[in-house]
Formats: structure tokens, sequence, C-alpha cells
């Protein structure tokens, strides 16, 4: 077991792996080496076989409040080069969260700003409180949100993505509801409530065919009709009906039973 400094990774019975971000005397803020051990964590949930669904989460008042300062300031000192490198280790914690194979689910809690708000726009899915607050807060400090660029416009579009990169306003968990940076926004008291009733519904469904799905939704995104994706798709649906898991479900809801992966 990876013995972590800044982040924890907890996985349950059920197969509900959770992804802490834990220095929550800093507000969960990441450096290099909070980076460093989610890339090794993501790695861990993927070769996990038993994990059916990762949680993203921050231990504490806040998701995350972005960059850490003393990175920042070690930014500062580092030539195109060494910024170079640095980019390019976030890009890899942003790309190999986004391409995990299994199902993701952001819960978020009072602040996510800057790169925070590229992890939740990495995840599957969102969920978060109300009150929780949100900034693209890059350009207030001369820079700009370009390595998590590409998933904040796929999760809330490029025209609010332009708007709030280009304002650094602050909107809250409503607004990012609007927006489709979340799912859903609860009120605070009720988002632990929320997420177990997120996870029970999850875990009623096949965990193959959520990863199935996953993939067929990574493909189909482009939206361009082409043959080639009319022929993915046929041979996609038609693996999964012969798999073990699709036979399975098949069979139990003509049985009138349960699935094998549901509670019995």
């Amino acid at each position: 077991m990876t013995d972590y400094q800044n982040i924890e990774l907890e996985t349950d019975s059920r197969g509900i792996a959770t992804l802490w971000l834990n220095r929550p005397e800093k507000n969960n803020a990441f450096n290099s080496a909070t980076i460093s051990e989610l890339i090794l964590a993501l790695d861990q949930v993927a070769a996990d076989p038993a994990v059916r669904l990762l949680l993203l989460r921050g231990r504490g008042k806040h998701f995350c409040a972005g960059g850490d300062l003393g990175w920042m300031q070690e930014a500062a000192t580092l030539d195109f080069n060494g910024n170079l490198a640095d980019a390019r280790n976030l890009a890899e914690l942003l790309y190999n969260l986004y391409q995990l194979k299994k199902p993701t689910l952001a819960v978020v809690q009072g602040a996510a700003f800057g790169g925070a708000v590229g992890l939740v726009s990495c995840c599957d899915m969102a969920i978060g409180a109300d009150t929780a607050l949100f900034s693209l807060s890059e350009v207030r400090i001369g820079l700009m949100p370009a390595t998590i660029s590409p998933f904040v416009v796929k999760a809330m579009g490029e025209r609010a993505a332009r708007r709030y990169s280009m304002t650094a306003e602050r909107f809250d968990g409503r607004k990012a509801a609007e927006l489709g940076l979340l799912s859903e926004a609860y009120p605070a008291e009720e988002l632990e409530a929320q997420l177990a009733g997120w996870i029970s519904n999850l875990l009623l469904n096949s965990p193959q065919a959520m990863v199935a799905c996953k993939a067929l939704y990574n493909e189909v995104a482009a939206g361009e009709l082409t043959p080639g994706l009319r022929r993915s798709t046929e041979s996609a649906i038609a693996r999964i009906r012969v798999s073990a898991e699709g036979q399975e479900g098949l069979h139990a809801f003509l049985e009138k039973r349960k699935p094998s992966w549901q509670e019995q």
C-alpha cells in the first residue's frame, strides 16, 4: 500500500473507492507532490478490479482552494522548460482522471478554485453543496486556466468557460448546476445523504456496463455521424450482450430476479 502524505485512498467492501484531498490545514490546495500522489492513486484505482466507483473528495471545509502558495512561488522561479515539465505533470493527472475507465463522481463543498474546477470537470458526474463557491481565478494573477480548459469546456460549454475564465467571477453551487459543472446542487446539510442515494443508485448497475458506457461516450462525444462510428456502436452493443454481465443482466430481467452485482 502506497504511503500517501497529501491524499488518502480508501476502498470499502462495496467497491467504492474514495480519493480524498487531505491537506485541510491548507484548504486542500495542491502542489507538485499532491499531483504526483494523485497520479499514483489513479493508477492504483485503475488496476483494482474490485473498484466499481471512484469518489473524489476534499477533507475539511473546502474541496480544494486551487494551487498552493508555495507551489506558485516555486513556479515563479522556474524557466520555461521547468514550467513546461510542471504543466505536463498536471496535464497527466487531468487526462488520467478523465480517461479512467471506472465511473467517477466528484463531491464538492466549500471552495473549488482554479485547478480544482478542472478536477471537477474531469469527473463523469459531480454533486455539491449549493453554497459551494467556484472560480476560474487564474487571470487575477496574470495566468490562464490552460491545462484544465479542454475539460472545463466539456463540462460547462465554451461560452460559459470563456466568461468565467475572463472575469474570474465566483459562482455558487446552484449556478454550477445550471451551467452543467455540477450534476446537482443540494443544501449543504443534505449533501452526505444525497451522496448515499447516488451511490446506492449506481450500485444497482452492472459494473461492466458502466465501464462500457463511459468508453462509448468517449468515442461518440465528437458527434460526427460517420459510417465508422455507426459500425463501432453496433459492435459495442453486440459485444456487451454476449458478455458475462450482459447475459446475467438479461437473464435476471427475464427471470424477474436481481442480477448478481446487486445486493440479494
